[in-house]
């Protein structure tokens, strides 16, 4: 049996003869409620925030994915990182591209180098600092996307040593807390 016999025999060629426009509905409503955009992002591209010493170039956020994801490029100095949290919205995954990154996820403690990646799930206490003598270039991502509002609002904290209790205040908003 050819695969046009087939169609019309099992059923599925009557359903799609007798209601054809119900499968690109379907199609055409999921596309809406998304909202996703197609982007390309050159590696010199992006938004670029300074967060409390960690240099964040934002290349996709919330509005260009339907809040799906948002993803950034770290460009951190040696001795800067970011103290033991928890996430109560999002999941976050770390990829190093350039340098070393002491990790920690869930007590467990490693070093990342070029290539590796780390997953730090929502509710789990994660940090992470850059080690040794090079600048380390690291390819977050965070998803659903809505944690790049958060960044936006440290970056424009005055410069010069943080006030704890104010970065605090501004990720406790967005469902991170410091353990």
């Amino acid at each position: 049996m050819d695969r046009k016999q087939f169609i019309l025999t099992s059923g599925a060629g009557l359903g799609m003869t007798l209601f054809p426009g119900l499968v690109q509905c379907q199609s055409s409503t999921l596309k809406d409620e998304n909202k996703t955009i197609s982007k390309i992002i050159k590696d010199a591209e992006g938004d670029v925030l300074n967060v409390i010493g960690d240099i964040q170039t934002h290349k996709l956020i919330g509005s260009d994915t339907g809040n799906q994801i948002v993803e950034w490029v770290d460009n951190v100095e040696p001795g800067v990182g970011i103290p033991p949290h928890v996430h109560s919205h999002e999941d976050e995954i770390f990829r190093v591209i350039e340098g070393t990154v002491e990790i920690m996820v869930d007590g467990q403690v490693t070093v990342l180098e070029p290539g590796d990646i780390a997953f730090a799930p929502k509710g789990i206490a994660h940090s992470w600092k850059v080690v040794g003598i090079q600048k380390v270039k690291m390819i977050t991502s965070a998803f659903p996307a809505g944690i790049e509002v958060m960044f936006q609002k440290l970056a424009q904290l005055p410069e010069g040593p943080p006030d704890f209790q104010k970065v605090s205040q501004i990720c406790a908003e967005h469902g991170v807390h410091f353990v």
